[in-house]
């Protein structure tokens, strides 16, 4: 999920120009009308030759306090030209450049949710159009103040996300943790901020009453906690998640992924996810949970 870097666009005072951009399917609308509920003016798909004179415009106009507008993949050929632009307008304008992504999974289902062409064309396949245009807008996403994945995002989430952050609110509720358990042979989570490998762990997997069962089973749980170094392991990661925390707040972070992976993502990660889960909740932060490769129906 998400990075977010801080600038002084970001971190300062609310930006009078926000540019949303980012992959297709990502959320960039959602995050558009987030901005509009909270007073920008808004502008869907605006040329980005114009972007120059909607900034002086926005700067010039007392009425108008703050805007916000979407530049993306639809733009063609003139989209090569917004770096430059873009470059120009934070001379004079206080300007934030939000990118939106989400993993290839996540963007391929909500195509096929909503059954939409990719604005690439329908003439190739879904995965390709991403990868295209995943290379047509890495220059723009090098830019960007704020990189945000929304793979684990709901649309509620996604847009109580951006009110939290520009309605200038940054007090502890503001930081959304997201806690993964994964699989090290699927990969790691691209969207992890902090990662922690629990394969020094005794492995259920060997145990054959344990192998199809996970993590959140009370069994399974019970057994990879009998050990003294589960509960040493635990307790520590606790603590440091507990002193970072306020750290990552008073820098400006919006939200944190926190990943713990094991062999299989089936029985250690997902019960230490569990654990840091209610742990950090009980100390009163807003925490969202996911297994991304326990096996569904068999905790």
């Amino acid at each position: 999920m998400p990075r977010a870097r801080k600038t002084s666009a970001a971190s300062g005072r609310r930006p009078e120009l926000v540019i949303i951009t980012g992959l297709s399917g990502s959320g960039k609308g959602s995050v558009l009308r987030a901005l509009e509920d909270l007073g920008f003016y808004s502008v869907d798909n605006l040329p980005v030759d114009l972007i120059p004179k909607f900034a002086e415009l926005t700067r010039d106009n007392t009425s108008v306090p703050a805007a916000a507008l979407v530049v993306d993949i639809r733009e063609g050929e003139g989209l090569k030209r917004f770096p430059k632009i873009f470059a120009a307008i934070k001379k004079s304008l206080a300007v934030q450049l939000i990118f939106l992504e989400a993993d290839d999974a996540a963007i391929v289902r909500r195509f096929s949710e909503t059954r939409r062409p990719h604005p690439l064309g329908a003439s190739r396949s879904i995965a390709r159009s991403i990868g295209t245009e995943r290379a047509q807008l890495a220059a723009i996403r090098a830019m960007a103040d704020l990189v945000i994945n929304t793979s684990q995002f709901t649309v509620h989430e996604l847009r109580e996300f951006i009110g939290e952050r520009f309605s200038g609110r940054r007090d502890g509720s503001s930081l959304a943790i997201y806690v993964n358990s994964f699989g090290f042979r699927n990969g790691l989570p691209p969207e992890s901020d902090l990662v922690f490998d629990v394969r020094f762990l005794p492995n259920p997997n060997y145990i054959p009453k344990f192998k199809h069962l996970t993590g959140q089973n009370p069994a399974v749980a019970r057994y990879i906690r009998s050990f003294p170094q589960t509960v040493e392991f635990t307790k520590r990661i606790t603590e440091l998640l507990l002193y970072l925390l306020p750290h990552y707040i008073r820098e400006g972070k919006s939200y944190l992924t926190i990943s713990f992976g094991c062999t299989g993502g089936q029985h250690r990660s997902v019960m230490i996810a569990e654990e840091i889960h209610r742990n950090l909740r009980a100390a009163g932060f807003k925490v969202k949970l996911h297994h991304r490769d326990a096996v569904q129906g068999q905790g």
